[in-house]
């Protein structure tokens, strides 16, 4: 089973809620950071890294020795990933969705696919911990195919724990819908409930099975229940304010270790979701 841990804004607490569920877990359990952008579970995790490994996009190549300046290649790209001026055919790699359409049409057969490396993913271990972690490079502007080639890692058996990118753009939709569930990660603000009716209304499109988690709660009776009752979302974890869990987060230590409390909450998280597929 695959559980997305997700929200629709950054800052909420998805990352904690992740490390927690993982460290509260009785067997064998990944841990998947798709929040390549900024992937930071392992701060919490305290992973041994014993393996790193490049990813790579497939990029047109072109050889101007064949190109005829016919132009099929910028008028088949979606993206504007490349363009012919003439026989000068200029290519935009950080545009490029790695379709291989221009390849395909290409009636001289000069363009080829070479890969260009976007990224790096990490593997180790921290106990019971299975942690991978995926990581863009720096200047890149794409992170669905490096979240994709993580999402790889997941075991077929056992539980996997995908902490997703925050938002409801691209790389959310990404790591979400590769999921058998999820849970959306919110805050009892104004702000927290304005982006989970976002990140509701893309997974419901996505058909995704999901319940919801507050964090920093200072009254279980809040906006969010309020709306979680009206909407018939179940309401599976409720993370009370506290100068603890904020304390044990600057150590970099899982909120459950300082809140033991909360592990039979967190250990019956996966059998609800899995009740809702």
């Amino acid at each position: 089973m695959k559980i997305a841990v997700a929200s629709g804004k950054g800052g909420t607490g998805k990352t904690t809620i992740s490390c927690a569920l993982a460290n509260a877990a009785q067997g064998e359990v990944t841990l998947l950071d798709c929040d390549v952008e900024e992937p930071n579970s392992r701060f919490f995790i305290h992973p041994v890294i014993e393996e790193e490994r490049p990813t790579y996009n497939l990029v047109p190549t072109v050889d101007p020795e064949k190109c005829t300046g016919c132009g099929e290649c910028g008028r088949v790209c979606q993206f504007s990933a490349i363009t012919s001026l003439g026989k000068v055919v200029m290519v935009f790699n950080e545009l490029c969705h790695s379709c291989g359409a221009c390849a395909r049409i290409c009636p001289a057969g000069a363009i080829e696919e070479t890969p260009r490396a976007t990224g790096s993913i990490l593997s180790g271990r921290s106990g019971n911990i299975r942690f991978i972690s995926g990581c863009l490079n720096v200047g890149e502007a794409m992170a669905p195919p490096v979240i994709r080639e993580t999402l790889k890692q997941a075991t077929e058996s056992g539980l996997n724990i995908v902490d997703c990118p925050p938002g409801t753009s691209c790389p959310y939709v990404t790591a979400v819908k590769a999921c058998d569930a999820a849970l959306l990660v919110t805050e009892p603000t104004p702000f927290g409930l304005h982006d989970l009716k976002l990140a509701v209304e893309t997974i419901r499109e996505l058909g995704v099975p999901f319940g919801v988690a507050v964090n920093r709660v200072t009254d279980e009776h809040n906006v969010i229940s309020a709306y979680c009752c009206g909407e018939g979302i179940p309401l599976l974890l409720q993370v009370p304010e506290s100068r603890r869990v904020a304390e044990a987060y600057s150590r970099g230590e899982p909120i459950n270790t300082v809140m033991p409390e909360l592990n039979e909450a967190l250990r019956a998280i996966p059998g609800k979701l899995e009740a809702l597929i």
